[in-house]
């Protein structure tokens, strides 16, 4: 074989392990630098959706107790068997009858909110109001916020979707799913 191509490789591969290791979450870091990691990384989707509502986790927070709020979580069902926000229904229990939210503030939500802001913008051009939860469900935890397991019992489970969101509250413990996994 060519030296060349092992060279090739070689340096291929150490990229590849760099890159790799700079898109996964850190551990080691406290609540409050992850939580300024993943309003970062959401500012950073915020472009593909910029007329989207932001609503923060503070603000959801308040509304629930004064149940003014529904929360639409925009996962898979095999996330959501992780941890859910409080109430929360499933995108599709939305989309049979939005009508029946008419009066409360309709958020939806995913991991770290790019799914949900997608979410929000079509159902913008629909003409139906819906704001996106900044920093989404690792936010939330991050703010304080309780999560529930699918049988409505309060979880430290969160399913974080993959390493590079690896940035659960001290406390909890993250869940990911393999890629194939993350594909059904």
């Amino acid at each position: 074989m060519n030296p060349l191509w092992y060279s090739k490789t070689f340096w291929t591969m150490v990229c590849m392990v760099l890159i790799a290791g700079s898109a996964t979450g850190d551990n080691s870091l406290s609540d409050a630098q992850k939580k300024e990691v993943v309003y970062a990384m959401y500012a950073g989707y915020k472009k593909d959706f910029p007329a989207v509502t932001d609503i923060s986790p503070q603000q959801a927070m308040t509304l629930l107790k004064t149940d003014e709020v529904v929360f639409v979580d925009t996962r898979k069902p095999a996330e959501m068997k992780v941890s859910m926000l409080p109430h929360a229904i499933t995108q599709n229990e939305f989309l049979s009858h939005p009508e029946k939210y008419t009066g409360k503030t309709v958020v939806g939500y995913c991991t770290v909110s790019y799914r949900s802001g997608v979410f929000a913008r079509e159902m913008a051009e629909k003409g139906i109001s819906v704001r996106n939860l900044e920093g989404g469900i690792l936010a939330w935890t991050l703010e304080g916020g309780k999560v529930y397991d699918e049988n409505g019992k309060e979880t430290n489970r969160i399913h974080v979707y993959g390493k590079k969101w690896n940035y659960a509250p001290a406390g909890y413990k993250p869940v990911m799913f393999s890629l194939w996994e993350q594909m059904f």
